[in-house]
């Protein structure tokens, strides 16, 4: 009967000392916020909420649902990592967070203790501004500081600590993320496409340009009929001759005839067409002449 109460009392200190890894559900926690309802969801998908609830000491930063899509169009893999950022490994709450020297720090959070995150990935920046706004951010080179602390939503101390943030934590090369798989430049494979319809523009009015070149010809050819009156013009001074051809003896009314030709080559042909009418007048003369001769010498 005696060794009752030290089996008792021992019960006790083992009760004890398991109350603090039963200190809190990270699940029922935020059961009671409606606003984080995606945020619990995903922890529980993940199987990250059963991680989160055998640690002693912890801080979340909790996204609601409207901020959340951010995380839950991820792969599963990547959501879980992703998470894993937004947990971190000491407890703080505002009050210690506004109390942290030179207003900046690095938290530890679960996916570094996960072996998993490379160079400064699974660390969190932590900085508190000039005009009092806390934010977070990865800690890898170049990755932005957006994401603010909205409230605390509930804590435990020092147990747990929920607090609010106004943007998802994704650090750049997670894998999956907007910043490590950007779509690859559209390449503009039409853009070479108006050169060819402009070169069968121009390949067409080439095709035309040849057009006026027969227009110019017809003009020439028009052109030389004009010419052809020259020799015309020159007619009547051949026929001059052929007028004076009465007075002269016929041969010599043929003359310019001959002669025209070797003037001006180009008018042989009218010069030549004119010939007979030549050699008719010297005939009329010539018949009227002996006609003359032969009254006379009826008359005698």
């Amino acid at each position: 009967m005696a060794s009752r109460p030290p089996a008792i009392a021992l019960l006790l200190v083992l009760a004890g000392l398991a109350s603090p890894a039963a200190a809190f559900n990270i699940t029922r926690l935020l059961g009671e916020f409606s606003d984080f309802s995606t945020f619990n969801s995903l922890l529980s998908q993940t199987k990250l909420a059963e991680d989160i609830n055998r640690r002693q000491t912890i801080t979340v930063l909790a996204v609601d649902n409207g901020a959340a899509g951010g995380i839950s169009s991820l792969p599963p893999d990547v959501q879980r990592k992703v998470l894993s950022m937004h947990v971190v490994l000491d407890y703080y709450d505002t009050a210690k967070l506004g109390a942290i020297k030179n207003h900046t720090t690095l938290l530890t959070t679960m996916f570094q203790s996960s072996g998993k995150a490379t160079d400064r990935m699974g660390f969190l920046n932590f900085t508190k501004r000039s005009d009092g706004v806390m934010v977070f951010g990865s800690a890898q080179p170049g990755a932005p500081k957006n994401s603010q602390m909205v409230k605390s939503v509930a804590s435990r101390p020092y147990n747990i600590s929920v607090l609010q943030v106004s943007a998802p934590i994704v650090p750049p090369g997670v894998g999956g993320s907007a910043d490590s798989a950007a779509p690859p430049p559209h390449n503009k494979a039409t853009a070479p496409a108006p050169a060819p319809a402009t070169k069968g523009k121009k390949g067409a009015k080439d095709a035309e340009a040849p057009a006026p070149g027969p227009s110019s010809d017809d003009d020439t050819g028009a052109d030389a009929p004009a010419d052809a009156p020259g020799p015309a013009a020159d007619g009547p001074a051949a026929d001059d001759p052929t007028a004076d051809g009465p007075t002269a003896d016929g041969p010599a009314a043929d003359g310019p005839t001959e002669d025209g030709p070797a003037a001006d080559g180009p008018a042989s042909s009218d010069h030549a067409a004119d010939a007979p009418e030549g050699s008719a007048a010297g005939r009329v003369v010539v018949g009227a002449g002996l006609g003359i001769v032969a009254l006379l010498m009826t008359i005698i």
